[in-house]
């Protein structure tokens, strides 16, 4: 999102991490900004009976865990690798002293995070109110076309597992498998090598 160059310019450093490392945690106060240089990121909750709720699954050049640094509040979930993961870390001081000095990457963070508000009311209605065929297909259009933006049948691979679906969507892993197998013979999605495709 952020030219990575620009973030260096502002003496931001690269961090590795290992699959599975957290990266901060819940009711962790914010103080950096965190890109993604290389591999994956989910934002995670986990409910009292210890089932995981995903909030988000980031990638390669997005960023994610910024609201709480613009409102001074605690991180509302943890950040965990999914893969090995080089990120590009900044302070918050220096990140708000780029957006200072460059208001372009300030407007393309605000539609960032306004993407992403947008997102969590959709997901919000879809899991209080619609069946899981609905769910799970309306999840993958919202990445196909409001996230990645791809264009033409079956040209979207959905890089979440069955796991991080229903984990995102409130579903079980056996609902998910089910849909997405009826969502195939409905000439809805098509699985190529188990990964599916919109």
């Amino acid at each position: 999102m952020i030219p990575e160059q620009l973030l260096l310019s502002y003496n931001a450093q690269y961090k590795n991490y290992k699959k599975g490392e957290i990266i901060f945690s819940e009711n962790q106060t914010a103080h950096n900004y965190y890109q993604i240089n290389s591999g994956v990121v989910k934002m995670n909750n986990y409910n009292d009976d210890g089932k995981e709720f995903i909030q988000g699954v980031f990638y390669k050049e997005q960023s994610f865990g910024e609201p709480p640094l613009f409102i001074d509040v605690k991180y509302p979930a943890n950040a965990e690798t999914i893969s090995e993961s080089k990120i590009l870390v900044i302070s918050k001081e220096q990140l708000f002293k780029l957006l200072h000095e460059n208001p372009e990457i300030h407007l393309k963070i605000t539609q960032s995070l306004a993407k992403r508000l947008y997102y969590k009311a959709i997901i919000a209605s879809e899991i209080s109110s619609q069946e899981p065929s609905h769910r799970v297909l309306r999840f993958i259009d919202y990445l196909k076309n409001d996230v990645y933006k791809i264009v033409g049948d079956f040209s979207f691979r959905v890089d979440y597992t069955r796991q991080q679906i229903a984990d995102t969507l409130g579903l079980r892993v056996e609902t998910v498998i089910r849909v997405i197998k009826s969502l195939e013979k409905e000439g809805e999605l098509k699985i190529i090598k188990r990964k599916v495709y919109r």
